[in-house]
């Protein structure tokens, strides 16, 4: 009786050191990049979905506005340039700044209520605007992008009938991107 106990709490043993050895890998792969390396990666793929987009007027430098609470915008904001050479000044306003429809190319949208989502998208109708999303996981109410953080790898959605009312272009290859929810 005693050695049929002890094989079968060693074979109890041997499946759970095969299970923590499995499992641990595969928390390795989920677990988050460190804040500065997900801020570099954030910026990375922002500036790749704007280099694949196209105004109705030509730009000289792109104006990007970040608006409310963000975590992943400060690399943004220490100024850029994109892969096709075009400079991006980024700059914070606030939600009720006038600038915000005369001013910006693309908005970076923080943390913002349902209702100020909404109301900013009402202001914008009808300017060519591209809009990124940290915080809108539905990728819904007129975002065109919204950012995937929450793993190994920054990623996004898109919303196309929002880039279709957006009167900005977007190369089709960006588009399917984040259908599958990839990184450019």
């Amino acid at each position: 009786m005693i050695p049929f106990l002890l094989v079968s709490l060693w074979r109890c043993f041997v499946c759970l050191l095969l299970i923590i050895g499995i499992a641990l890998p595969l928390r390795a792969e989920e677990a988050h990049l460190p804040l500065d390396q997900q801020t570099a990666a954030v910026s990375q793929v922002v500036l790749g979905i704007l280099s694949f987009a196209r105004w109705p007027q030509p730009v000289e430098v792109l104006q990007l506005c970040v608006v409310g609470p963000t975590e992943y915008a400060d690399g943004l904001l220490q100024g850029a340039v994109q892969s096709d050479g075009l400079p991006v000044q980024a700059r914070r306003l606030a939600l009720d700044d006038p600038r915000l429809v005369s001013d910006c190319q693309a908005l970076y949208l923080g943390v913002l209520s349902e209702a100020e989502h909404r109301g900013l998208f009402t202001r914008i109708a009808g300017q060519a605007v591209l809009s990124i999303s940290e915080h809108d996981p539905e990728c819904s109410v007129g975002t065109m992008f919204c950012l995937k953080t929450g793993g190994p790898r920054v990623g996004f959605a898109v919303n196309l009938d929002s880039v279709a009312r957006s009167g900005v272009r977007v190369h089709p290859n960006v588009l399917k991107l984040g259908r599958r929810g990839s990184a450019p």
